[in-house]
């Protein structure tokens, strides 16, 4: 992925703010001068990624609820027997 094609053969979503940035790069006289064209490709980028992050958060916050649910099943049906003062 990272000549910028993706993987049906078409440009990818970032490709151009990718041209933009090596095109600065390969003629500015210092790295910073092309550091907003290289914020703009890593925002492209992120945004890609960005999605699947939010569908593991999804389903992690998912696993936690029935995981809290199921030991306050336990806790209620008398599962901690030993805690009588």
């Amino acid at each position: 992925m990272a000549s910028g094609w993706g993987i049906t053969g078409n440009k990818g979503r970032c490709y151009d703010f990718w041209m933009d940035f090596s095109e600065c790069m390969s003629h500015c006289r210092e790295p910073k001068d092309c550091a907003l064209l290289r914020e703009d490709y890593l925002e492209c980028l992120h945004h890609a990624k960005e999605f699947r992050r939010r569908n593991q958060i999804y389903k992690e916050e998912q696993r936690q609820i029935r995981a809290a649910a199921r030991k306050a099943k336990e806790d209620t049906e008398g599962g901690d027997g030993d805690h009588h003062h």
